[in-house]
C-alpha cells in the first residue's frame, strides 16, 4: 500500500525546490514529521524473546504525534467522543454548517492563524444571535464548533461543522426548548449576519487587505439539516473531523512515474471515484490544509463554552431528572494503537521484553534535498 510517507520521501524535495519560498514553516515541520514517523528516525525500543531457544526480536518506532500525520491519532478519537457524550444534553441536536465563499480562499489561505478563528468565532456569533430572538429560541444556545478546511478532492474549502442542542438558556436559568421542534433558526438571517459579522472583523484584523466587493452581493452557505433525536450519531460525525486529516492513507492508490491515484467520494451520489494527478500537486493540496502550529480545530460557544461547565452540568442533570433517566453514559472502550504483544509469536513460549532503548538519529531537515532513505 502507497503512503503518504512514501510520496514525500520520493517527491517532497522537488515540491520545496517549487514551492520552498512561499511554504510556512508549519508545513515544513509536517513534512519532516510525516516522513520520520515509526522509522528509526524518531528512536524506539528494541524487544526481544526471553526464551533462550527463541532468537525472535522486533524493533518498535516511536510516532510523529504530529497533528498532519496520517499514522497517529489512532485512539485519540476515541477519547475525544468518550468526554463529550458525557457533556450532551439529553435533546434533539441540530447540525449546521457555515461555509466562506471561493472568493475569499486566496485571502485565508494567506491569513490562516488570523481568519480561522475569525471564520469558528463569527460562525458562533450569529447563532448564538438569533438564537437569543424569542421567536426562534429565546435563550443562550450551546456551540461545539469543528474547523474542516478540504473538499473531497482536497481542494481548499474552509467551513465550520456545529452541533447545537434543540433550545437554550433563558434569562431564568431555565432550558427553553426551540419553538419549532424541526427548525433552529432562518438560514437566510444567518447566512446575512454570519457574511457581516465576519467581514467586520476580518477587515478590521487585516486593515491592508483588499476584499472583494462581491462578497456583499452573494448569499454565504449556510445549512441547518434537521434535528437529530440521537446526537451521538452527529458527535460520532464531528468525530471524525477532530483528528482526520485531509486524506488517509488508505485513500491513496498508486504512486507512479510521479503521478498519484486516490479515490474520493462524490458527495451527491455517494460514488467512489478515482483522480490522477502530479506528486508535486498532490502535497500542494495536501499542505494548503496543515493548521498553524498549535491551532486548536474544536471550539466551544456560549452554554457549552469552558466557563459555563458547572451551568452545562446542572441543566444537564434537570433536564435527566425530568425525563426520568438515571444512568449516566456509558463509557465506550476505546482501542489504542497496536503494541508488540507480550507473547512471542515465534516460539508461541516465551515473552517480548525491551533489550535496548533506540536513541533518535540525527538527520538533516528533509528540505534540504535528503529525502530518500536507505530503507528503500
Amino acid at each position: 500500500m502507497v503512503e503518504l510517507a512514501e510520496i514525500v520521501r520520493n517527491h517532497g524535495a522537488e515540491y520545496v525546490a517549487k514551492y520552498g519560498d512561499k511554504m510556512l514553516p508549519s508545513q515544513k515541520r509536517a513534512l519532516a514529521a510525516i516522513v520520520s514517523c515509526r522509522t528509526e528516525e524518531l528512536g524506539g525500543h528494541l524487544y526481544k524473546c526471553d526464551d533462550g531457544d527463541c532468537s525472535h526480536h522486533r524493533y518498535s518506532y516511536h510516532s510523529c504525534k504530529h497533528p498532519s500525520c496520517p499514522k497517529c491519532h489512532t485512539a485519540d478519537t476515541g477519547r475525544w467522543l468518550e468526554k463529550r457524550r458525557k457533556e450532551l444534553l439529553p435533546v434533539p441536536y441540530f447540525h449546521a454548517t457555515a461555509t466562506l465563499p471561493h472568493g475569499l480562499s486566496r485571502i485565508v489561505r494567506s491569513n490562516q492563524r488570523t481568519l480561522y478563528p475569525i471564520l469558528m468565532r463569527t460562525a458562533a456569533e450569529a447563532l448564538l444571535t438569533l438564537g437569543l430572538d424569542p421567536k426562534y429560541v429565546g435563550g443562550q444556545l450551546g456551540i461545539l464548533s469543528v474547523l474542516h478546511t478540504w473538499s473531497r478532492i482536497l481542494d481548499f474549502h474552509p467551513h465550520v461543522h456545529m452541533l447545537v442542542p434543540a433550545g437554550g438558556v433563558a434569562q431564568d436559568g431555565i432550558f427553553q426548548p426551540v419553538k419549532n421542534k424541526k427548525y433552529l433558526v432562518c438560514e437566510k438571517a444567518l447566512s446575512s449576519i454570519f457574511r457581516g459579522k465576519f467581514m467586520d472583523a476580518a477587515k478590521k484584523a487585516l486593515p491592508h487587505e483588499t476584499f472583494p466587493q462581491e462578497l456583499w452581493k452573494i448569499d454565504w452557505v449556510v445549512k441547518i439539516k434537521p434535528p437529530v433525536k440521537n446526537p451521538e450519531k452527529v458527535l460520532d460525525y464531528l468525530g471524525r473531523y477532530v483528528h482526520r486529516i485531509a486524506i488517509a492513507n488508505s485513500r491513496i492508490l498508486a504512486l507512479k512515474e510521479g503521478m498519484v491515484t486516490f479515490r474520493y467520494q462524490r458527495s451527491d451520489t455517494r460514488e467512489w471515484k478515482t483522480m490522477t494527478i502530479t506528486a508535486v500537486e498532490f502535497l500542494r493540496r495536501f499542505l494548503q490544509h496543515v493548521l498553524p502550529d498549535r491551532f486548536h480545530k474544536v471550539r466551544y460557544f456560549g452554554l457549552w463554552s469552558p466557563g459555563n461547565k458547572k451551568r452545562l452540568k446542572k441543566i444537564r442533570q434537570e433536564l435527566r431528572a425530568k425525563k426520568g433517566i438515571t444512568e449516566e453514559p456509558k463509557e465506550e472502550a476505546v482501542s489504542l494503537p497496536a503494541t508488540p504483544d507480550t507473547l512471542c509469536p515465534c516460539c508461541k513460549k516465551g515473552r517480548l521484553v525491551i533489550v535496548e532503548t533506540l536513541p533518535k538519529k540525527a538527520r538533516s531537515p528533509p528540505w534540504q534535498g535528503k529525502w530518500k532513505t536507505e530503507r528503500q
